[in-house]
């Protein structure tokens, strides 16, 4: 599954908008929905604390996803055996997930789940996290843990050209300036990347780049279930159908006797990554976000790119080079740009 901190801030900021007239992917849309002046004044100084803490430790966990994928290739695992134990650990989490966002409460039933619903389910656990999750581990066999996370940070930019394309949404003479800087940081650090590893960066940027795409387009198609089902209902069950398809996948494509040929710090790496850097920074970021609104939790998860660059030089001694870190740069300031711009209209 390929949750990081925006992702899960896109899924809470819906639930903080249900009222909102906005389309589906702009419902998403997450850091220009909540003012950070106005949660640094309305949220009282510990709350304020604590939320500010959740959501750091809930972006940098995102973050560590990467490294740890990186470190358990170095033991001969490969992407369909190491996503399947991944998500294999995380399934019961995600059920449990699910079952609790759709318990009644106050004596008072969620919305059934009609035939219609379990169809979208289905469907965005595929696209969102399956799919998605599948092509980022992929890629990740042939790009730095850095370079990927630069990628995967687009994803608020690609929801933009969808929306332009899917709901004929304007992008802004402001928008176009942060997708250009965005893309030009990627292009910058792609540049350092194919001097260092060679042609198959072309194939893990392309791998790691259909990743963000197909979350992009589970966001775009998710906002009206969002509203319906309520984020972290909608993220249980997707998460879950996802899991089980990782799962299925493994048992067609690979032998499970090859389970017990794995290298023990695999199966160790893999519970640390379903564990902690997949169902504790989806809670983490969601009660951060409780705390601080959905917009100053946008901001403090602007630390994750730089995070796994840290980590990356730290435990895959990958170059901190002024190339990697100039792109970084770019990246941040492009995606805060397009997002911060104003909501443009749909085309008439």
């Amino acid at each position: 599954m390929n949750i990081n901190l925006s992702q899960a801030q896109g899924h809470c900021a819906c639930r903080e908008r249900r009222q909102s007239a906005l389309a589906p992917s702009k419902a998403l849309f997450l850091s220009s929905s909540v003012s950070p002046d106005a949660a640094l004044t309305s949220a009282p100084s510990p709350r304020l604390a604590s939320g500010l803490a959740l959501a750091l430790l809930g972006a940098v966990a995102f973050s560590g996803k990467a490294i740890i994928v990186k470190l358990a290739y170095r033991h001969g695992v490969d992407a369909v055996t190491l996503l399947m134990l991944r998500m294999a650990m995380a399934l019961p989490f995600f059920v449990l997930m699910a079952w609790w966002a759709g318990r009644p409460r106050d004596g008072v039933k969620p919305i059934a789940l009609h035939w219609r619903d379990r169809l979208g389910i289905v469907w965005l656990g595929f696209t969102g996290y399956y799919l998605a999750s599948f092509l980022d581990f992929a890629g990740l066999a042939y790009i730095s843990a850095s370079f990927e996370r630069l990628i995967l940070y687009l994803n608020p930019t690609l929801v933009v050209l969808l929306g332009a394309v899917l709901y004929r949404r304007k992008i802004s003479a402001y928008q176009w300036l942060g997708l250009a800087i965005s893309y030009g940081g990627v292009l910058l650090v792609f540049g350092h990347e194919a001097n260092l590893s060679g042609e198959g960066v072309w194939l893990g940027s392309a791998l790691v780049f259909g990743s963000a795409v197909s979350y992009a387009l589970y966001l775009s198609y998710s906002g009206e279930m969002v509203r319906r089902l309520g984020a972290l209902r909608l993220v249980g069950w997707a998460s879950a159908v996802a899991c089980l398809l990782c799962i299925a996948q493994f048992l067609v494509l690979r032998p499970v006797t090859g389970l017990w040929e794995l290298a023990p710090q695999v199966w160790t790496l893999s519970v640390i990554n379903a564990a902690f850097c997949t169902v504790v920074p989806v809670l983490l970021v969601m009660l951060g976000i409780e705390r601080l609104g959905a917009g100053l939790a946008a901001q403090v998860g602007m630390v994750g790119p730089m995070s796994t660059l840290m980590m990356a030089a730290v435990f895959l001694d990958e170059p901190l080079t002024a190339w990697v870190l100039g792109g970084t740069v770019l990246v941040m300031a492009g995606v805060f740009v397009c997002t911060r711009s104003p909501v443009a209209a749909p085309v008439t």
